[in-house]
């Protein structure tokens, strides 16, 4: 395992350097691994294993037709790799729970019978062990309980993969009681495709998860969009203008100064205007948002969160009402604008092929 300082704070990560996929592979060669439930993280993870030749297979209940056919059209062929939930199971050593974290509380009495001992159960979510007392999950000490949790949606899971990247992942071991519960998390998260893996536990992982969804990654992000957007349209400025300067230019330029080489690196290479209102304005947006941060956290620490998400999602009509919510996303003004200029970039395909014509290569290619 190899020590990394980040930011004056020594820590312990696990890079495919230590843990080499050969021996993931040679780990993981008498498991048998069952994913349950092929909708976000189930196609990314279960495609990346097998990719790696580790041997999976697939439990989906088939009411849910159109995770059945996905699975299917990904080349699990029923009776053979791909089961309903009991039967998969029964015949695997490591169960994957890849459910819906409100589904888990549903479906969790199909699963419990076949948690005997010397299995694995596995998590990529803290959510339904940590609240095990809202999703009903309970095993006996004689089964593993052990987590990789990809930081990431299950598309980047995959795109990474297929680019011959990692996405970083957090991993934890809540129950040790066969001795080999280390090895088979790292031989996991190796499999599916992780850059590193670093170490915490499920409480941390489900906090800090619930947390950063709601903040920054995903609520806040769009908040804030929203609020400058409506900002400038107020104040004339067109829907392309008020979205190139909001949106586009934060994804197809700032931000991937940010990740090269961090905060500092994309304010050095942008205008000395830009800098110098960046950094005197950074301050105000914390002071100002620092509050509702740590109402966040709150919320999720008291686990209010979690049993407003088992009861809202829990419910048959929620992806009904979900499509309604995003419909309206996607139907304002905004996005909208986004998906005009989206369809003006050039063709990245186009791109890259133009580049290789006129013999650039590296970054400027990409």
């Amino acid at each position: 395992m190899a020590k990394i300082n980040f930011g004056g704070v020594v820590e312990t990560v696990v890079t495919r350097k230590e843990y080499p996929l050969k021996k993931a592979q040679a780990f993981l060669k008498k498991e048998t691994i069952a994913i349950i439930g092929y909708g976000v993280q189930g196609p990314a993870q279960a495609l990346n294993m097998r990719d790696n030749g580790i041997n999976v297979i697939i439990g989906q209940d088939k009411k849910f037709a159109n995770d059945w056919k996905r699975a299917e059209k990904d080349g699990f062929k029923a009776g053979k790799t791909l089961f309903d939930i009991e039967e998969a199971c029964e015949k695997a050593s490591i169960v994957m729970i890849l459910l819906n974290d409100a589904a888990i509380k549903h479906v969790w009495a199909r699963i419990q019978p076949y948690m005997t001992p010397g299995k694995a159960l596995y998590f990529s979510h803290g959510f339904g062990w940590v609240y095990r007392k809202l999703t009903g999950v309970k095993v006996s000490a004689d089964v593993d309980v052990i987590m990789v949790a990809p930081k990431g949606s299950g598309t980047s899971v995959r795109r990474n993969f297929l680019a011959g990247v990692g996405i970083n992942s957090s991993f934890a071991i809540a129950q040790d009681a066969t001795g080999k519960a280390l090895d088979r998390t790292l031989s996991i998260g190796i499999g599916v495709g992780s850059g590193y893996l670093f170490p915490t536990c499920f409480e941390h992982e489900v906090t800090s998860d619930l947390v950063g969804e709601r903040g920054v990654l995903m609520g806040c992000l769009a908040g804030v969009m929203e609020a400058q957007y409506d900002v400038l349209r107020k104040n004339g400025h067109s829907p392309s203008e008020a979205f190139n300067e909001t949106v586009e230019e934060l994804t197809q330029s700032l931000i991937r100064l940010v990740d090269e080489n961090g905060m500092d690196w994309m304010y050095a290479n942008c205008s000395a205007t830009a800098q110098r209102g960046a950094l005197d304005w950074k301050p105000r947006f914390k002071k100002a948002t620092l509050p509702v941060f740590a109402k966040l956290y709150e919320e999720v620490k008291s686990q209010r969160e979690a049993k407003h998400v088992i009861k809202t999602c829990g419910t048959p009509d929620y992806k009904a009402n979900l499509e309604k919510e995003l419909k309206v996303l996607r139907e304002s003004e905004m996005w909208q604008a986004g998906a005009a200029c989206r369809s003006l970039r050039p063709n990245e395909k186009a791109k890259a092929n133009a580049a290789k014509a006129k013999g650039v290569s590296g970054r400027g290619a990409n």
